[in-house]
């Protein structure tokens, strides 16, 4: 039987029907056109996190993984379906409630770091709260306040050009809750460490989940990562499937194995 698409309301794809849905998406489509060619990322994708869920997106290199991020955080729009966040349609939102929404109710933390490297540890983590006009002492301190809780008290004032990989990265997670966000999404956040900075990297974003009460979608590559997510999807053929074996190998890159059949609601 041929793999069906995995509606926003069926388990376990979606989560119980009793849970609150805090940002999802439905018959969601991206498609990137040059002259007269087209490439189709998401064919009508249904995607729906209960807050305080942490979902991992799994699947092939180029499968849409941070295009499907990209649409959630309201840094793209779809060229079909829609995103919701607390049951407000994205599309409905003026570009200057789209740049609050992603202000205030979104961190994102990036494969690559993508921190400022002539700034501090401590002003990179400012900067968010910066732009939305806290004044700089107030700012700082809330970043310090950050950096502890990713334990970097002691390299607050370091260049990040100083930082390892590792301790970037730990900047990285620290600037996306500085503003506490209500939803994390986090793409391939280990895809550039080691083995041993990514197993810390992977504690610290479990440990910072429960701590901040987030909502946490990651895609991600990474089985042990995905194995401490409450649930674990695989995007392919522009669809999110419901992956019932997580350890059960690989497939053109991708974690585990979808499961066959079910109907769509």
């Amino acid at each position: 039987m041929a793999e069906q698409p995995v509606a926003a309301v069926t388990a376990p794809t979606a989560p119980a029907a009793v849970a609150e849905v805090l940002i999802g998406a439905t018959g969601l489509r991206k498609v990137y056109r040059s002259g007269d060619s087209e490439r189709v990322v998401l064919d009508g994708a249904e995607l729906a996190v209960a807050r305080g869920e942490r979902v991992a997106v799994v699947g092939p290199s180029g499968a849409g993984k941070s295009t499907l991020l990209h649409l959630l955080a309201g840094l793209d729009t779809p060229s079909g379906g829609e995103v919701y966040f607390a049951s407000r349609p994205l599309g409905a939102l003026s570009e200057a409630e789209r740049a609050e929404f992603r202000r205030r109710a979104v961190g994102f933390v990036w494969q690559r770091h993508h921190l400022l490297a002539g700034f501090t540890a401590v002003e990179n983590v400012a900067l968010p709260l910066r732009l939305a006009g806290l004044p700089a002492r107030q700012a700082e301190q809330r970043a310090e306040e950050l950096l502890a809780e990713v334990g970097l008290s002691e390299r607050a004032g370091q260049p990040v050009a100083e930082l390892s990989g590792g301790e970037r990265q730990r900047v990285a997670v620290a600037r996306a809750l500085v503003h506490h966000p209500a939803v994390l999404l986090a793409d391939e956040p280990t895809g550039e460490l080691d083995e041993a900075n990514a197993e810390a990297i992977v504690r610290l974003m479990e440990r910072l989940h429960e701590a901040f009460r987030l909502t946490t979608i990651v895609a991600t590559h990474n089985l042990a990562l995905a194995r401490r997510c409450s649930r674990v999807l695989r995007l392919e053929h522009g669809r999110l499937f419901p992956v019932v074996d997580v350890d059960g190998g690989r497939s053109g890159g991708a974690v585990g194995r979808s499961e066959q059949g079910g109907s769509r609601v």
